[in-house]
């Protein structure tokens, strides 16, 4: 496609005020009911009006605490045709970790269903006007709302929330461009939706990953504005996401290496079962794609498995198409157009191929951010206008990134970002624990686990159950660890500070990789 296609004009369209038009072009499908376009538009409506009357404007926030839902693309749309930024939050939090968000956030609204509020009610500031968004609620909600008949504004990005090593997570608020940035960033963003995602209007495009997600609500979006044929999905299920391509003929798909390597672990009689042909292009990124899990799929599917190194701060930045990835194992990709790559050591200095260092990047498709009522910490990322999030990578001589390892403690498990800053002090604070330490060993299914070495008070009885029941009850399930092991003492450098290094590298080096 060359100037004026259908990507780059989506792209201007995504930055531009016109989103209501581009979006009536979809066809929804949910759980394999489809949303007639006419019922879209007029709930994207009436949810404007409503979130009007509630206060809502320009750079206003309207969270969003939803399992995949029609609910969240109708708030999404609805909130963006009034100029707000939407902020997604993960459905599995608790009060204290959703009640931050919303704090920080400074949102005036939350859509919430309702067995999620419960678990939930002890953290919403006062002042925020809570919806519930089960389906027959949600309905009854919008048939009270008037239709918005008022112009559409600038429109924002969304505002996720990602981890630091501090443990409370950071709002990337992404300011709003100007008509030049709007003009500027269309040419780079259509080619990033063409070339990372592959869509492109009439498309069939599966999407059954969580869009509480950076990559997957992106990918949702960017669907929807292009006029594909979205399948959205509540949730995962491995046979039944072989069956949906089989029969709906599905083109597209946003996969993460979790539930490919879910899919391979089907019976073989199961696998033959679907006519799997129809499939053109699988987008997978959120956590590296093991190469022998990657070869397996192609092996399956054909050369359809591409992946990107993407970050919810940066952007897309690189991309490798399944011939590529099997000529080179492991890699990530080249950076795509528009993004400026370099690795540096800790001086700046930019170092030669091969060379392992911090992965800089910046992606032109996209303005500047700050991260909300947190600037210094935004600044702490860049370099001569690269931005850096602590992973740690090498190039080669074809500029084919690498990655090795990460300067942070993060920890990727099956696509999420988890801190265990976050874990250690809900689990330091446990009557009996002298100490602790939270890191990531491998997993053949998530890709990392995580683990908890943990150093009892003398005198104290503590056991993996316990420790378990204690998190379980103050943070989100998937981030309590699914191993905990006790030691007399924690190994220690000679600054005090505990040597995760020497935790870790056990696990690590019977699987034979480092990330």
């Amino acid at each position: 496609m060359g100037p004026g296609s259908a990507a780059e004009f989506s792209a201007t369209r995504m930055l531009s005020a016109d989103i209501l038009r581009a979006a009536m072009q979809a066809r929804l499908f949910f759980d394999g009911s489809e949303i007639a376009p006419a019922a879209f538009e007029d709930a994207v409506l009436r949810a404007a009006g409503g979130f009007e009357r509630l206060g809502i404007g320009e750079g206003d926030v309207v969270c969003l605490m939803l399992r995949n839902d029609p609910a969240l693309l109708e708030g999404i749309f609805g909130a963006r045709r009034l100029g707000a930024y939407t902020c997604p939050v993960n459905w599995h939090f608790k009060a204290d970790e959703a009640g931050w968000i919303l704090r920080d956030s400074g949102a005036k609204v939350l859509i919430v269903q309702s067995d999620l509020l419960k678990q939930i009610e002890g953290g919403i500031p006062q002042g925020v006007s809570v919806i519930e968004a089960d389906a027959p609620k949600w309905r009854a909600w919008l048939e009270m709302q008037p239709r918005h008949a008022g112009a559409e504004r600038t429109a924002r990005y969304s505002m996720p929330y990602t981890s630091g090593t501090t443990g409370r997570p950071k709002g990337i608020r992404r300011f709003a461009p100007s008509p030049a940035e709007t003009e500027r960033a269309a040419g780079a963003l259509g080619d990033n939706v063409r070339r990372v995602y592959g869509l492109e209007s009439g498309v069939r495009a599966l999407l059954p990953a969580p869009m509480y997600h950076s990559a997957p609500n992106m990918y949702a979006m960017q669907a929807v504005l292009l006029g594909a044929t979205l399948y959205l999905e509540s949730r995962f299920n491995a046979e039944r996401t072989l069956h949906l391509i089989e029969k709906e003929q599905i083109t597209h798909a946003y996969l993460v290496p979790t539930m490919f390597s879910r899919m391979l672990k089907l019976p073989d009689e199961v696998k033959r079962r679907y006519d799997l042909s129809s499939m053109e292009f699988v987008i997978t990124m959120g956590s590296p794609c093991a190469p022998e899990v990657k070869r397996a799929m192609i092996d399956w599917w054909g050369p359809v498995i591409h992946e990107s190194y993407a970050a919810s701060e940066l952007g897309l930045v690189t991309f490798i198409s399944a011939a590529e990835a099997l000529a080179r194992p492991g890699s990530a990709g080249r950076p795509i157009p528009g993004v400026r790559l370099k690795i540096l050591d800790p001086e700046g200095r930019e170092l030669p191929p091969r060379t392992t260092g911090l992965i800089y990047a910046r992606q032109a498709a996209y303005t500047d951010f700050t991260y909300n009522n947190n600037d210094g910490a935004r600044k702490q990322l860049e370099r001569d206008g690269l931005w850096t999030l602590g992973d740690m990578g090498w190039l080669d001589e074809d500029g084919y990134l690498y990655l090795s390892d990460r300067a942070v403690d993060m920890v990727i498990s099956g696509g999420a970002n988890i801190y265990p800053a976050e874990i250690e002090a809900a689990l330091i604070v446990m009557p009996g624990v002298a100490d602790c330490a939270v890191f990531g060993i491998p997993d053949a299914e998530f890709g990392e686990s995580l683990a908890a070495a943990i150093q009892p008070q003398p005198g104290f009885a503590l056991s993996q159950e316990n420790v378990k029941a204690w998190l379980t009850e103050r943070i989100a399930n998937y981030k309590v660890p699914r191993l905990v092991v006790f030691h007399d003492q924690l190994p220690r450098e000679d600054s005090g500070k505990i040597f995760k290094r020497k935790l870790r590298a056990p696990y690590w080096e019977k699987a034979g990789r480092s990330i």
